[in-house]
Order: C-alpha cells, then sequence, then structure tokens
C-alpha cells in the first residue's frame, strides 16, 4: 500500500535513507547542541597566539551559555600542535578544540581520522577554500599580511609601496619581521615573493640586515614604538587594534604584490572529553555577529570587511594559496632550512601573551 511513495530501487532508497540521517544529524540546533554541552560544563580549548586574543569571546560565551566554562591555552602553534601529538601517542587526550595557524595540521590529523565532521548551522555561509567540505575543519579567523610603518618616523612618500621597497638603503637595520622559519604565515609571505621576484629577493632582503622576533605581535609592537621603522609581515588586525589604543602605526596593503592571506583554522577533535561544548563553541563563534566583531576579514561570505576603508577580501589581489603551501612538507622544510642557515637559530624571548 505504500509502493506509490517511492520509485527508487531499494539500494538507491537506501542510500537516501542514510544521507537523510545524515544531514538530520549535522542539522542539530544550537538549543539542542547546549542542552547536551550542559552534562559536559566545560571546554578545553587549545589556541595559537596570546590568550588575551581568545579570552573575551571566551567570557562572552560563558554569559551566554550559563552552565559552561572555557579554559584556554595560548602559545605558538608549533608548540601547542606537539603537544596534542603527545596526547595521541599516549592515548590520554586532553583538549576537545583547536584553533592554530598550521593548517597542515588539520589536513593531517583529518586523513588521519582523529577530526570530527560537524557541519554548523553556518557552513554553507564559509567561503568553499575556508573549509574541509566534510567540516573535519574550518577557517574561523581570517588574516591578511600587510606592510606597517611608524607614522611619526616614515613620512607618506616613504611608506613601503611593493617589497622592493624593504631593499632600500634607508631601512637597513630598522625592519622587522617574525623568524620565517619558525612562523608559516612569515614564511608563505616570502614564498609568494621569490616566486614572483626570484629566489635571489630572499637573499636581497635578508642583506638589508632585518630584526627578527618571535610572534606577530611583537613585530607590530617594535614598529608602534619606533625601535623599528617598517615591517613586511604585519598582521593587520594587529595594527587595527595598536591604532586603536592610540599608537603611531598604520597598514599598507601593496599596490604591486599580491596580499598574503593566511589563517587559524578551528577544528574539533573526534575523541573530544567535551565534544558538545566544543560543537556549540563552533557554531556560536561562526555566528554571523560573532564574525562581524572580530576586527578581520571573515571566512563567511556575507560578512562585511572590518573597516568601511576595506574592500571585500576577494576584490584584492590575494595570494590564497596558503593550505597549498603548508602541506607541501618538503618545499616548507627546505624554505625553512635556507632562512635557518641564513639567520641562524630562534631566540625565544619570552610568551605571547
Amino acid at each position: 500500500m505504500f509502493a506509490h511513495h517511492s520509485k527508487l530501487p531499494l539500494g538507491l532508497a537506501a542510500v537516501a535513507t542514510l544521507f537523510l540521517l545524515h544531514v538530520a544529524a549535522n542539522a542539530e540546533t544550537m538549543e539542542e547542541i547546549y542542552t547536551k554541552a550542559k552534562l559536559e560544563k566545560t571546554l578545553v580549548h587549545y589556541a595559537g597566539g596570546p590568550v588575551s586574543n581568545y579570552e573575551p569571546l571566551a567570557r562572552e560565551f560563558e554569559q551566554k551559555f550559563p552552565g559552561l566554562t572555557v579554559t584556554i591555552a595560548g602559545g605558538f602553534s608549533n608548540v601547542l600542535n606537539q603537544k596534542i601529538e603527545q596526547q595521541f601517542k599516549d592515548n590520554k587526550l586532553e583538549v576537545d578544540m583547536v584553533f592554530l595557524q598550521t593548517a597542515q595540521d588539520f589536513v593531517r590529523w583529518n586523513k588521519q581520522g582523529r577530526m570530527l565532521h560537524f557541519k554548523p548551522e553556518s557552513f554553507n555561509a564559509i567561503h568553499p577554500s575556508f573549509r574541509d567540505k566534510d567540516g573535519g575543519y574550518i577557517v574561523w579567523y581570517v588574516g591578511t599580511l600587510s606592510y606597517a610603518y611608524n607614522t611619526q618616523l616614515v613620512k607618506p612618500a616613504d611608506v613601503p609601496k611593493s617589497a622592493l621597497d624593504f631593499l632600500k638603503p634607508e631601512f637597513r637595520g630598522k625592519m622587522i619581521a617574525c623568524y620565517p622559519h619558525d612562523d608559516d604565515a612569515t614564511l608563505y609571505i616570502f614564498h609568494t615573493l621569490s616566486q614572483k621576484y626570484g629566489p635571489s629577493y630572499i637573499d636581497k632582503y635578508i642583506a638589508n640586515q632585518p630584526n627578527w622576533v618571535q610572534g606577530h605581535l611583537g613585530v607590530s609592537r617594535s614598529v608602534a614604538v619606533g625601535k623599528d621603522l617598517v615591517t613586511i609581515d604585519a598582521t593587520t588586525s594587529t595594527i587595527l587594534n595598536l591604532k586603536k589604543a592610540g599608537q603611531p602605526i598604520e597598514y599598507a596593503f601593496s599596490k604591486d604584490d599580491p596580499i598574503p592571506v593566511y589563517y587559524s583554522t578551528a577544528g574539533i577533535f573526534k575523541n573530544a572529553p567535551h565534544v558538545n561544548v566544543a560543537k556549540l563553541y563552533m557554531s556560536w563563534i561562526l555566528q554571523r555577529e560573532q564574525q562581524s566583531r572580530i576586527r578581520t576579514f571573515s571566512s563567511r561570505t556575507d560578512v562585511p570587511p572590518p573597516l568601511p576603508e576595506l574592500k571585500p577580501l576577494f576584490s584584492y589581489k590575494v595570494a590564497n594559496g596558503y593550505r597549498d603551501f603548508v602541506t607541501n612538507e618538503a618545499a616548507l622544510t627546505g624554505l625553512r632550512k635556507k632562512f635557518e642557515t641564513a639567520i641562524g637559530p630562534i631566540k625565544n624571548v619570552g610568551g605571547v601573551r
């Protein structure tokens, strides 16, 4: 009597049923997730960068969802990932969710079957280049790398317009960048520039005696206080924050070179101890409201740029091959080795708060 409802062959009907069940499994509302999350109570969250970048969001989340607490461990992405690897080895996973700049970790962990495939309500609003098609990881924060200069010490006419300007003698010893063999986003800048200007660009840049530091916050602060005049390697969002605080610093996008795009990727581990709190946090952080307030470009296609004077991300000439670059282990290792040989070992001068 029910035969007229479906003319699908039995095998296809079974596939269709499984598909609908899969969609239904991914279609939980935030309210439904919250109900389960309240039983788990807490979120253990590892995040690349200073903890202070994440605390306001975490406290806001706790207020929005009473009964839940967020514990954040901040630091360098390439240190936190080793901590996670150790937890895998010990078969004792403590972390639920990660926000890291090392996109290659997510690609590898996803292939190893360690990532939860979760598609939050906002999934279809995320630009396809910023998400795994199965929801194994999603970019939550899109960064651009721009130039920056001290507005009190650099005249408008002398502001660098292309990477070649950083080879000028007036900037010798007075420019700064992250150690490229320590920071993949910085390494990506030099990769894009050596593709455009040839590998000798890196040699010429190093010959102009740049200063090196761990972490982009240190780069921007050095320019803001006038210790250095310029940088090729500013995270635009950090400059905006320092400007807002009244510091004499300004960003500048290149007139000639593609703007490198890097990002922080978010993911939840399949065996996370507090998987529902993690799903709720992921869903919340990717909502349009939160994405409109993170003071950087969003991975969502329906969120405007962080400042009125900025255009939508893809209306600029951008270099958006960051994930492909960092997953090419042979090229990455060769480039890191080149910088380590030329610059010397990384000097760690403290944390990243």
